[in-house]
């Protein structure tokens, strides 16, 4: 009877190799368009001196006309400094430095968009890296397929140590379902590090990014674009349009940031996104119930061991694919642990959300 609760991860299994079978559809995109399009780059940034100077100079270094982009750099009231920096950085023609008047990430990039002269607008981070030909290929890409939203994918830096591993493989998994459903024509999550939309998308849905909540500046414009059947979203699959991202250094800062990524999703009101969510949480509670059961009736270990080997199949392969996208050859060897680990990462950062739920709202300044 105990092997009947396998039910539950049913759900979860399918959902994951339908989102493996598009991966497997993506195809690498080539830039063979020229194209004169005005880009406006946001890096809505706060206390980033020690990051800043690398990214400006990725940024002045790109193989596009230097006439044809311009570099915004929103200083999210920083206390270091972010601002002289990249106020007196000269090696890119179109620089543009402003405070952010209000509070918080969402405000400042609204700054920067309001600013902005491009008809596409693209957002990074201040601890991002990228190749010279990042603009040119996402430039071709909106150039020959015209869509409101291109989804571009990030990668984690490469660090040694378990704790730095366990952070790359969560993110290759999450980059695996950002592209996977991107592909499938429903995507439920990008990422602003590596994001680019046109500025008409932008002003047309910017009362639906919901400046209650710290987070979610890159979801909320996702899923209310997608709201619109009108819009055209897609996935740029291509090395040069891949961005670098640096991963947490301490645990605190790990389950800040997980935190805040869980407290917008109460506002989601996509049923796939929220589907996803309601069956992946139900998987992972499955799991610590038949631990939990097996340490008093140890009839419940085998199933929960087949539980943990149905649901590591389907992450693995997302993973595995993701890994060889990035040129990473050979899987992380934790990746069994990690998935051990993950349901109390999980419950670690949940109790995190509820224990300060109030501290991811903010007031709504301008």
């Amino acid at each position: 009877m105990q092997w009947l609760l396998l039910i539950f991860i049913i759900p979860y299994i399918y959902s994951l190799f339908r989102i493996y079978k598009n991966l497997k559809t993506i195809r690498q995109y080539q830039a063979v368009k020229s194209t004169d399009i005005f880009i406006s780059v946001i890096v809505a940034c706060r206390n980033e001196e020690k990051n800043l100077p690398e990214l400006l100079d990725c940024l002045s270094k790109q193989d596009y006309n230097p006439d044809n982009f311009e570099i915004i750099i929103a200083d999210d009231n920083s206390n270091d400094n972010t601002f002289s920096i990249a106020s007196g950085f000269s090696k890119i023609k179109n620089l543009k430095v402003l405070r952010n008047k209000g509070t918080g990430k969402k405000k400042a990039i609204r700054a920067g968009i309001r600013t902005s002269s491009g008809k596409l607008i693209i957002t990074t981070d201040g601890d991002c890296r990228m190749e010279a030909g990042w603009l040119k290929v996402i430039a071709s890409f909106y150039s020959e397929n015209r869509p409101d939203m291109i989804i571009c994918p990030v990668r984690p830096e490469k660090k040694p140590g378990f704790f730095n591993r366990f952070q790359e493989i969560e993110f290759l998994s999450l980059q695996g379902v950002t592209a996977g459903t991107a592909a499938g024509g429903n995507p439920v999550m990008c990422n602003g590090a590596n994001l680019a939309f046109t500025k008409e998308a932008y002003e047309r849905e910017q009362t639906n990014l919901h400046d209650e909540l710290v987070s979610g500046d890159d979801m909320f414009l996702l899923l209310a674009l997608k709201n619109d059947p009108g819009n055209k979203i897609l996935w740029l699959e291509s090395p040069e349009s891949v961005v670098t991202t640096k991963i947490s250094d301490t645990m605190g800062s790990f389950l800040r940031q997980r935190t805040r990524w869980l407290s917008k999703a109460g506002a989601y009101k996509d049923n796939y996104t929220r589907l996803l969510g309601i069956v992946t949480f139900v998987t992972i509670s499955l799991q610590w119930v038949l631990l939990i059961a097996g340490i008093f009736n140890p009839v419940f270990l085998p199933v929960f061991f087949a539980s943990f080997l149905l649901k590591s199949f389907p992450d693995y392969l997302i993973v595995k694919d993701m890994a060889l996208r990035y040129g990473i050859k050979k899987l992380p060897s934790i990746f069994i642990p990690s998935q051990l680990i993950y349901p109390v990462y999980i419950i670690i950062v949940f109790s995190c959300f509820l224990s300060g739920a109030k501290k991811y709202r903010s007031p709504l300044t301008d």
